[in-house]
């Protein structure tokens, strides 16, 4: 029996030989020695015994042993050799009794190189066990800037916490959000039962990602695992079997391939329009299609309590009146949990609807999970840049806006100070920050930009720049209902301390939701074309009618008609705020003259222009609501920028 499987794994060594031959690849064990001879390495580290995994050993520690395995570790030495035969005993004696003794192996970069025990590895290779105990030495290379030892060195920070071998990711801050997502400090240690129950879930998602062929993708287990907790939540993950988890890999198996090509997220910049024929001019027809829309407009908060859910909701007043008997709405509020969100969306398909809006980017996680359990139904999250293919997510191109308050700020105020209230720094808020300070910069030159935040602790974004003595502040974009305040839009402040404003940003959601909901009833949607390929993101701006800029009657004639100039030419793709000669704050240039930035530059903005004064904040800089919502949608700052 011993003897045949050696045979089989000969073959699977053979094999893997040849195919490396084929494709130029060195096709034996790497040995660390010749690794570590052109590596600057700090003090090494005994980290005593382990249950090392046994897709993480991929080498030898010397050069001696190399040949007689082929790069998959199996045997490439005939049954009749010495080598055979014991190869033969010692998987009896796994088998029978079970290997026990640990391996001697060192551990570097997070992968390990075996110096006492090629043959226990080979075996367990073989039968396709998880791990094997070992005692570890790891050794450690001194920190570059290249960006596998800033990934590994990212490890080290997460081992030290979870002691944990199981997870090795291949992008910046996937440690930090897997933290995150397991409600856990970035610096609290877990205690055994953390890391028992942790440790059973990777067991399950490695067979369960197996069983689905994920080892054909180039996409790795561990981030495929990263991508499933992010939809699924670790306190479900946590208690479901390999069978439960290889049935939900199944059904969001699209999400795991749009990964796999990079997670690409198609921007549509302008709304698809119904194809008109003869025929449709000549005899009205119904928009919609023949299944009637019922939709449902899930909000956080109130629309009382928050000017954004109140926006939302004049959208949604706004498609009531536009299409009259042809659809029917119902709002659901107060869904401010993940709980809650989903169990909004699911109270909104036992009443009927066949169309889900979530108007916030905290929704976004659980519409997905929703979409997957709700395959016919339409799910929309209002949110940019995320990246998934179950749902539809869409945005506005307020930088457009936000460059002519910048202009109209700069014309109006008589200093060359202007204030900027910003929310969350996320996807697209700091295209609008650096927007502002453009379109101002356009008029003066000299003008510099105030940025204060209105969710840092223990810091009063308004009472800051009244203590700089700055009077023209562009603020929230719109008023909360419950508590109406002048202190909205570009508004000034004058020398009895009244508030003037001047103009405002609008958010056109009653038009979005209307144009969306035609681009439905057309057809086949760009998402529905795109399924399973990309993420389609809906990000319209003034060409679209969706955004806009209202200025105060007493605006001079001149800026009135400058402001129509550039919105005109704004809105007929003739002038782009993010053209030409672009600096950030420390000298960097990021648009040269004659460029413009691409739609993808814009969404993921990560650096301030050269006149803002300010900076971007770090996560625990922030309130406790403010953080929940830059860990799901937040940017990475450019330490450079």
């Amino acid at each position: 029996m011993a003897t045949s499987d050696y045979v089989t794994a000969l073959k699977l060594g053979r094999r893997s030989y040849q195919s490396a031959l084929t494709k130029g690849e060195y096709p034996y064990l790497p040995a660390l020695d010749d690794i570590l001879s052109y590596t600057e390495m700090a003090a090494p580290v005994n980290l005593g015994v382990m249950d090392i995994p046994l897709s993480k050993i991929v080498g030898t520690k010397t050069a001696g042993r190399t040949n007689a395995f082929a790069n998959n570790f199996m045997p490439l030495l005939p049954e009749t050799s010495e080598f055979g035969i014991k190869w033969s005993n010692l998987y009896e004696h796994q088998i029978d009794d079970g290997i026990r003794d640990p391996i001697v192996a060192y551990e570097f970069m997070n992968q390990f190189y075996v110096q006492e025990g090629n043959k226990r590895v080979s075996v367990m290779k073989y039968l396709g066990t998880y791990s094997i105990p070992g005692t570890v030495t790891r050794l450690v290379p001194k920190k570059t800037d290249d960006r596998e030892n800033r990934l590994y060195h990212e490890f080290l920070d997460f081992y030290e916490v979870s002691q944990s071998y199981d997870v090795y990711f291949t992008k910046e801050g996937s440690y930090k959000k897997l933290l995150t997502l397991m409600n856990k400090a970035e610096n609290e240690t877990w205690d055994d039962e953390d890391r028992l129950i942790f440790h059973s879930a990777c067991i399950s998602f490695t067979e369960a990602f197996k069983k689905a062929h994920g080892e054909k993708l180039d996409l790795t287990v561990s981030d495929a695992f990263l991508i499933y907790i992010e939809i699924f939540g670790y306190d479900q993950v946590k208690d479901e079997t390999e069978t439960e988890m290889f049935q939900s890999l199944q059904k969001m198996w699209e999400e795991i391939t749009l990964a796999d090509k990079g997670s690409q997220v198609e921007l549509v910049q302008d709304p698809e329009e119904a194809k008109s024929s003869i025929l449709n001019r000549l005899i009205p027809t119904n928009i919609l299609s023949q299944e009637a829309l019922k939709i449902a407009f899930i909000y956080m908060k109130t629309t009382e309590t928050s000017s954004w859910a109140y926006a939302h909701e004049l959208g949604r007043m706004h498609i009531e009146q536009m299409f009259e008997d042809e659809i029917t709405t119902i709002a659901i509020d107060k869904a401010d949990t993940d709980e809650e969100i989903g169990a909004a969306i699911e109270q909104a398909v036992e009443e009927g609807c066949n169309l889900i809006f979530t108007t916030s980017p905290q929704m976004a996680n659980q519409s997905v999970r929703s979409a997957i359990l709700h395959p016919k139904v339409k799910i929309y999250n209002c949110s940019i840049n995320t990246s998934y293919s179950s749902i539809c997510t869409y945005y506005a191109r307020m930088y457009e806006s936000k460059f002519l308050m910048g202009a109209i700020a700069a014309a109006l105020t008589k200093t060359d100070m202007l204030g900027y209230v910003a929310d969350y720094p996320i996807y697209g808020t700091i295209a609008n920050i650096n927007a502002f300070a453009l379109g101002a910069r356009m008029i003066n030159p000299y003008v510099q930009v105030y940025l204060e935040w209105l969710h840092v602790k223990g810091r009063d974004a308004r009472e800051q720049l009244q203590q700089e003595g700055i009077v023209c502040i562009s603020d929230s974009d719109m008023i909360t209902p419950e508590h109406a305040s002048r202190e909205f839009g570009l508004y000034q402040k004058n020398d009895y301390g009244k508030y003037e404003n001047l103009a405002t940003p609008i958010w056109h959601w009653g038009k979005f939701y209307e144009r969306i909901i035609k681009t439905i009833s057309s057809g086949s949607t760009e998402a529905d074309l795109q399924k399973g390929k990309k993420a389609v993101n809906y990000w319209w701006g003034m060409s679209a009618d969706v955004i806009d800029v209202i200025c105060s009657n007493n605006m001079p004639h001149g800026t009135h008609r400058l402001i129509d100039f550039l919105k005109n030419s704004i809105r007929a793709g003739d002038f782009h705020p993010f053209d030409g000669l672009i600096y950030s704050q420390n000298g960097i240039i990021r648009c040269k003259e004659g460029s413009s930035l691409t739609p993808e530059e814009i969404v993921t903005m990560d650096w301030l222009a050269e006149n803002v004064v300010g900076h971007i904040p770090e996560l625990e800089e922030l309130t406790e609501e403010a953080q929940k919502l830059v860990q799901l949608q937040g940017i990475i700052v450019d330490e450079n920028g």
